[in-house]
């Protein structure tokens, strides 16, 4: 124990720069870097509080097939978004059409809930 303190002892007497070439020394016999795990230190909990913050706040409402009640569809899609007619239709005939784009969840999973009753199925997408 009594070379480990004379050690200590020795290496606080250093200067800054001999310290510095001292790391290089021992960072070439040993073949690693002292820089390194610091780094990975440091990036870790960034990492793990961003995870938990991109939870979808927005959603998208997709019409996949109008189903066998179109003509039910287009009603419900009408008083979803009030669209005319026409556009309703086009919007009830396109196999992947947005009926719905960034709304909330509760929302979405109301018209969710509406389009599936009329006899379309339907996605709910995190808005992109």
């Amino acid at each position: 124990m009594a070379d480990i303190e004379k050690l200590v002892e020795a290496l606080s007497s250093l200067s800054v720069l001999e310290a510095s070439e001292l790391v290089k020394a021992l960072e070439d016999k040993w073949g690693v870097s002292a820089a390194a795990p610091v780094a990975t230190v440091a990036a870790a909990p960034v990492a793990e509080a961003a995870a938990p913050a991109e939870e979808a706040t927005e959603f998208d409402v997709i019409i996949k097939d109008a189903g066998p009640k179109k003509i039910e569809t287009i009603k419900v899609i009408r008083v979803l978004t009030n669209l005319g007619l026409v556009e309703a239709k086009q919007m009830a005939e396109t196999a992947g059409a947005k009926v719905l784009s960034a709304v909330g969840k509760e929302a979405a999973n109301d018209a969710k809930s509406k389009l599936e009753a009329a006899g379309a199925t339907v996605e709910v997408k995190p808005a992109s």
